[in-house]
């Protein structure tokens, strides 16, 4: 693979603990891996990177259309009204927490001048889809709802999420074009968008490194439960029949990634309907790079374009 050496030795540690391989992990194992916690130090910020000085951290609970929510908040020092960024974390719909999105939500929250509220939606296999899709929908339209008591601008917001997140921003912007709220970004990080698995990349990278096909494959099971329909496009948005009319658009690609052409392909599509849309290829990323900064080095890139994108839509 051509990844520097820094990468390939994290991908490997992380392929052979299994950390989050989920094709090797039973229900007990998979309740561990959730219940992980990410403490903020020096030897977890040389990979996970440090957080930004200055903002400021909350949980509390979202009182959405469908129920109570725990969501934590990241403000910038600033006592003006802030436009409001939804973040969804990844991790296949069945793993992960609030904690993995830290790093990214903080620097979002301080370089775009934004009120971030990161989710803590439902996961499979407890509860499987619709489950997460409708705590992503309810949890967008509650952020638009309490702006002002929030301390943030109704009228400025944008979804971002990284893989699974990615679908389950991607999904929101279907739904909100049809009943509100209006979105003015969706921020796709290597997300995945097809749930048939059809693609090359799937195939090309089928091995890893980090997520692999077996994995895909659990995780597609858990999500979509016993009636789920992986052709659904409130599960699959790159077969959505009409793409028309989305928020203006970044997607995040890495080029070793079995999810790389679900991204490349969703970018041809918005742009084909005329969408507003950039599309960035890290060649030498693997996929979920945003979220271990200390040994890729090309997440300061992505954040870079990250923030310059909201910062653009938002403002």
């Amino acid at each position: 693979m051509d990844i520097d050496v820094r990468l390939r030795m994290f991908t490997w540690f992380a392929d052979v603990s299994g950390a989050v391989a989920v094709s090797r992990m039973g229900p007990e194992e998979i309740t561990r891996a959730r219940a992980r916690r990410l403490s903020h130090n020096v030897v977890t910020s040389r990979v996970f990177g440090p957080m930004p000085r200055g903002v400021f951290v909350t949980d509390r609970v979202a009182h959405t259309d469908v129920g109570p929510r725990p969501v934590r908040l990241y403000r910038p020092p600033t006592a003006r009204a802030l436009p409001i960024v939804v973040n969804f974390h990844g991790g296949g719909g069945t793993l992960g927490n609030l904690d993995q999105s830290d790093w990214l939500c903080a620097h979002v929250a301080s370089r775009v001048g934004a009120l971030v509220v990161s989710v803590d939606y439902r996961l499979a296999p407890e509860h499987p889809y619709p489950a997460g899709r409708e705590d992503g929908y309810a949890a967008v339209s509650w952020a638009a709802r309490e702006a002002a008591t929030l301390g943030a601008r109704p009228d400025r917001l944008a979804v971002m999420g990284d893989s699974a997140g990615g679908n389950l921003a991607a999904v929101v912007c279907l739904l909100a074009r049809e009943s509100g709220p209006v979105i003015d970004a969706q921020v796709l990080l290597y997300p995945v968008l097809d749930l048939t698995f059809e693609r090359a990349s799937v195939e090309r990278f089928a091995s890893g490194p980090v997520l692999t096909r077996a994995d895909m494959d659990v995780f597609r099971a858990h999500y979509l439960g016993d009636d789920g329909d992986p052709t659904d496009p409130l599960c699959s948005p790159l077969l959505a029949p009409d793409v028309h009319g989305l928020p203006p658009a970044l997607v995040v690609t890495a080029g070793v990634d079995p999810l790389h052409d679900d991204g490349v392909d969703y970018a041809h599509r918005l742009e084909g309907a005329g969408v507003p849309v950039r599309h960035t290829d890290h060649p030498r990323a693997v996929h979920g790079f945003l979220t271990f900064p200390g040994v890729c080095r090309a997440s300061a890139t992505a954040l870079d374009d990250v923030c310059a994108e909201l910062t653009a839509r938002l403002h």
